[in-house]
């Protein structure tokens, strides 16, 4: 169940005041175990454009807000069926944006197109437990490596339809659901969804993105070996758009002062139903090793694209691919990479809430049609969370990113992204 009021400034008010008195109604665990978090999150992001390919002529995009995320969860009414209720509030606010510069994804709206001033949303979700199954109905935010949680702007993505999620068995986590709409991040709306191949939303003649409404997906996942191994199984259908298929295996090894680390994943995707995208034939394969020894952190990856189109997804979504970056996603038809990261946690010397990274990723053997394609990103990161004081837990991250590439538009790319939690009660 969804609102969007005319009035969005007095969105999150609203919420908070209306489930007090909710709660009211019922005793025990629908009380006790209630929450309510706000987020605060200024985003300032820019893209400069080179070498441009494609219609698009702009050459930057660049744009400024402020939102707001509120998360109200209420516990579970006692007896052997519980029911519940949460709410997720949003509000994005403009605070710098023009047409010319216009499209990045923090306010609604694209290239040539005048931002509006704010945008805001409310989403209920009704929810039954029994044992230690539960039913979700309505606003969802599901995270499995066929959907998974995209949070990369100001505002996350939702989705509208049911849900269910059972830990019955130790160790083993079972999960479906269907979804029958979205709300991207930049919007305030519901609308049906669309598909991303490779790096290109999937569009028809007039332009208009194509979409389904309908989102099947179902797996688990089942954790081992003191949870230090992990094996997954996934299956996720966008109806008459593509089906997609995963395998996955997480582990993490302690070897005296060191602790090694592998996540691998296996996707087979193909086209589905009417076929409204066309032929879908891709095989994706990524490893990610990890070594960590005090505040260190290292990685390699390397991710490998079989068949004739590039990864299927969710449109405006990230993928769990180990080689997907905030730029480039290194996911085009026959593409091979390699990644090399290093973070560091300042905690190590001292400096708590201080880390900082930089990963570097060249792809290349990409299927152009004519000549092979080639790209390369560079991503620097710096973030600090502030531990005490005043402005304890506020945090502030800087992102710059290098994109390049022979068959695709070059990018370079900076964030800056404040931020603060508050537990309301």
């Amino acid at each position: 169940m969804t609102f969007n009021p005319k009035r969005p400034h007095l969105l999150l008010a609203a919420a908070l005041i209306a489930l007090p008195f909710g709660v009211q109604a019922e005793e025990g665990g629908f009380l006790v175990d209630s929450s309510a978090t706000l987020t605060a999150r200024n985003y300032y992001f820019s893209r400069d454009f080179s070498d441009i390919v494609g219609p698009s002529r702009q050459s930057r995009a660049e744009e400024w807000a402020q939102g707001f995320i509120l998360n109200l969860r209420s516990g579970y009414t006692q007896g052997p069926v519980g029911f519940g209720v949460d709410a997720i509030g949003t509000l994005g606010l403009k605070l710098d944006s023009s047409p010319d510069r216009a499209g990045t994804g923090l306010l609604p709206g694209t290239f040539g197109e005048t931002a509006p001033d704010d945008y805001s949303r409310l989403g209920l979700t009704a929810k039954v437990r029994v044992s230690k199954t539960e039913l979700r109905v309505g606003e969802l935010q599901p995270n499995v490596p066929v959907l998974a949680l995209t949070d990369n702007r100001l505002l996350p993505n939702t989705y509208q339809g049911v849900a269910i999620n059972s830990a019955e068995v130790s160790g083993l986590t079972l999960q479906g659901g269907q979804l029958r709409s979205t709300s991207i991040r930049s919007e305030a709306g519901d609308e049906e969804i669309g598909a991303i191949v490779g790096f290109a939303p999937q569009r028809d003649a007039r332009a208009r993105l194509i979409t389904s409404d309908r989102f099947n997906y179902a797996g688990g996942d089942y954790a081992f070996n003191q949870n230090r191994t992990t094996l997954s199984a996934w299956y996720g259908q966008l109806e008459d758009l593509y089906n997609q298929r995963f395998l996955g295996l997480k582990h993490s090894e302690p070897l005296g002062d060191w602790t090694l680390g592998a996540n691998l994943g296996y996707f087979d995707s193909a086209e589905d139903g009417r076929e409204l995208i066309g032929e879908i034939d891709n095989r994706a394969f990524y490893s990610l090793l990890s070594a960590r020894r005090g505040g260190h952190n290292f990685y390699l990856g390397y991710q490998a694209m079989f068949g004739d189109q590039g990864f299927p997804r969710v449109f405006v979504t990230v993928s769990p691919l180990g080689n997907e970056v905030p730029t480039y996603e290194f996911a085009s038809a026959e593409e091979r990479s390699w990644q090399l990261r290093y973070d560091y946690d300042f905690a190590a010397l001292g400096v708590p809430g201080l880390i900082a990274g930089v990963r570097y990723i060249r792809g290349d053997n990409v299927d152009t049609g004519s000549f092979e394609g080639k790209d390369w990103e560079r991503d620097l990161d710096i973030g600090y969370t502030v531990q005490s004081g005043p402005l304890k837990n506020v945090s502030v991250r800087v992102r710059n990113a290098t994109a390049r590439s022979n068959y695709r538009t070059d990018i370079d790319e900076n964030r800056l992204i404040l931020s603060y939690t508050l537990t309301v009660f």
